[in-house]
Order: structure tokens, then sequence, then C-alpha cells
């Protein structure tokens, strides 16, 4: 499989996520720099967590308008599947090819600890290998720009078209109706704010319920 993992100045996690999709593929994921302008024909794209540009200006705003997110946003919209985490999330708010906004914690804290996910809709291209209703334990977080918001109208849209992909089993950041991640209505983009990729090794200290989700995506 063709893996993509995007990375900016202030990106942390791009390692950690091909370590992730290593261990599911035996195969080392391409780390592509954000001044690129070309990647070829992918099978996956991935935008890690981190803290692109600083988050100087808004999460994900800077790095939204990198050279290689002209091809992201192009590749995405022909159908590309792309898989986005924490900072990636945030970029796919700012590029709006996720609906809704992603604001302060409520509690106007830094979240960095482990939480259950609720496998709300698995109709997408990612999580087909994950059972609706299922419960992820320890997915770390590390976040202080988590709080997921959408109109009441967007809410009952992306609720309507089983967008919702997963949702706190404990809200930590005030996010609308308890939502972890969503996906687009056609089920080939999947944002979230959790760390799977942080729950896939021995040495990570967790339940590696992170790896069911990389298990599916490759599935």
């Amino acid at each position: 499989m063709n893996i993509k993992i995007i990375y900016f100045p202030g990106t942390n996690r791009e390692k950690d996520m091909a370590d992730a999709f290593e261990t599911v593929t035996g195969k080392r994921p391409d780390i592509v720099w954000h001044k690129e302008t070309d990647l070829g024909n992918p099978d996956l794209i991935v935008l890690p967590g981190g803290f692109s540009h600083g988050d100087y200006l808004r999460c994900g705003a800077m790095a939204a308008h990198s050279p290689i997110m002209r091809e992201v946003i192009k590749q995405a919209k022909d159908g590309t599947p792309l898989f986005a985490v924490c900072n990636g999330f945030q970029m796919l708010m700012e590029t709006e090819l996720l609906p809704g906004a992603l604001l302060h914690n409520n509690h106007l804290k830094f979240n960095c600890k482990k939480v259950g996910l609720n496998v709300q809709s698995n109709d997408n291209r990612f999580m087909t290998g994950l059972e609706a209703g299922e419960t992820l334990r320890d997915i770390p977080i590390a976040h202080g720009d988590g709080n997921y918001f959408i109109d009441p109208e967007g809410l009952k849209a992306i609720q309507d078209n089983n967008q919702i992909a997963f949702t706190y089993t404990e809200n930590p950041n005030g996010s609308t109706a308890d939502i972890a991640g969503i996906t687009n209505k056609r089920g080939t983009i999947l944002g979230m704010m959790p760390h799977p990729e942080n729950a896939t090794r021995d040495h990570q200290d967790t339940k590696l319920d992170g790896l069911k989700l990389f298990e599916s995506i490759i599935r």
C-alpha cells in the first residue's frame, strides 16, 4: 500500500504514525515535507498531529496553505482516502474538507490523558473492520483546541448522513454531542482528535486498541 504522511514545521507525530502503519503493513510509509507539490498516486494520505507552524495563528490555519495542501485537497476531492489526526483534523476544518470548527477546550487547559472512544458509525472507507457500538479503550489525547463545534443544523446533517465516526465515552473538552471524529459524506475522509497511533505498540502502555483502527484502515 502506497501511504503518504505529510509533515510540517512543528509536526511531532509523523514517526508515530509511520510506526503504526508499518506495524500493520510491514512497509514504512513515505513521509513528505510540506513544501513538496507532488504526491504521485497514493492509496492513502495522512495528516498527523503536532503543532504545525507553532499554531501561531489558528491551529492548522497556516499549514492549510502550505504548497502540498493544494495537492492534498485536490486528491481528497477526487476520492483518494485521507486520514487526519489532531492537528491534521484541525487542517481539515481550515480547508473546509470537513464541516464544523475546533475551538479551545471548554476548561481552557491542555488535555493529555487516555480516553475511551465509542464507534458511532462504520459506514466509511476506514472503519468497516470495527463494529458500531464498539468501544476503543486507552486512546491518548493531547490537545488544547479539540472542542469540536457545529451548529444544530450541521449536527443534524452529519447525524443523518452517518458522518459521526467516534464519540467520547466521557467528553474531555466540551465537544458538541461528545464528537471525537467525523467523516465527509462520501466516507473517504476521516478526521479525529485522539491519537490512535499512540495505542498500537507494547511500549506505549495502552490496551493497543488503536491497532484495531489501523488494521481496519488497511483492510
